[in-house]
């Protein structure tokens, strides 16, 4: 009997991604299948051996693996140690319909800069609150996987848009503590997703969502100053839940909230101290 299969499975809280799915198998074998949603597949132990289309392929970790909506497909381990995998179903609309035969021609793509960016995809959706972060990613991965299936690879997106830069962070002042989805900005500028990601990226050397997250901390500060607990503090200043507040908070301060909290009030507390004193009338 092999080793027990290790699976975590859910449907996290961003727009275009159906299901995420991490699972290690040691002896199963997929029977020949189909989704309704495109398979973005990454192994990070192993080997996955498939059939496609009547053909045969081979998912190593080193590679990216996209298979199309409604085309069968099954899938074992090449390896006697099983394998480990990382699977994003993404809605169809993500990726042009028209694009399906390419992906049934060529499921395997090369390029470790994409491969990278749907790991950080993953590690982002394992963390509650920073939705804009995974739809920012989701964009430039849903944007990279389609110029693969078009040869458009060594084409540069267009990313000079001053204005659409600076009416996205406006948006975002204006939202920061209630926050907004990609797509929200994207119909209020009447843009593609990507490109507002892109364009703002471009003019402020930094992603939507880590603006987001500069101005939520800078609030956090002001609010923890002001004598506020932190845990109301988290609420207050947009964070989902407390670990999401503490976790950012530490990155950009460098320090834990309750932390600074302490220490601000240690320093007014000397500087009190040292007030020279007044002699009574």
């Amino acid at each position: 009997m092999g080793a027990r299969p290790d699976i975590t499975a859910w449907r996290p809280p961003v727009e275009g991604i159906d299901e995420v799915f991490h699972a290690f198998f040691a002896d199963h074998a997929y029977p020949m299948h189909t989704h309704d949603a495109w398979t973005l597949l990454i192994v990070d132990q192993g080997l996955v051996r498939y059939d496609l289309d009547r053909h045969e392929h081979g998912a190593p970790s080193s590679v990216v693996t996209l298979l199309p909506p409604h085309v069968p497909h099954n899938g074992d381990a090449a390896t006697p140690e099983g394998f480990r995998k990382r699977v994003l179903y993404l809605d169809t609309r993500q990726i042009d319909a028209a694009l399906i035969g390419r992906a049934v021609d060529r499921p395997v793509l090369h390029d470790q800069r994409l491969r990278h960016r749907v790991h950080q995809l993953h590690r982002t959706l394992e963390r509650r609150g920073d939705e804009l972060e995974a739809q920012s990613r989701l964009a430039l991965v849903s944007e990279r996987l389609a110029r693969h299936l078009r040869d458009q690879l060594d084409v540069p997106p267009p990313v000079h848009d001053r204005r659409v830069a600076r009416e996205l962070r406006e948006l975002l002042d204006q939202r920061f503590v209630q926050g907004l989805t990609l797509r929200e900005a994207a119909d209020r500028l009447h843009v593609h997703q990507t490109h507002l990601v892109r364009a703002f990226s471009r003019e402020f050397g930094m992603a939507p969502h880590q603006y987001l997250t500069g101005r939520r901390v800078d609030l956090a500060r002001r609010l923890l100053l002001g004598g506020m607990r932190a845990p109301d503090v988290a609420s207050a200043a947009g964070f989902y839940d407390q670990s999401h507040f503490s976790r950012h908070f530490k990155r950009v301060v460098g320090t834990s909230p309750g932390h600074y909290a302490r220490t601000a009030k240690d320093v007014t507390g000397y500087r009190r101290s040292s007030e020279p004193r007044t002699n009574a009338a």
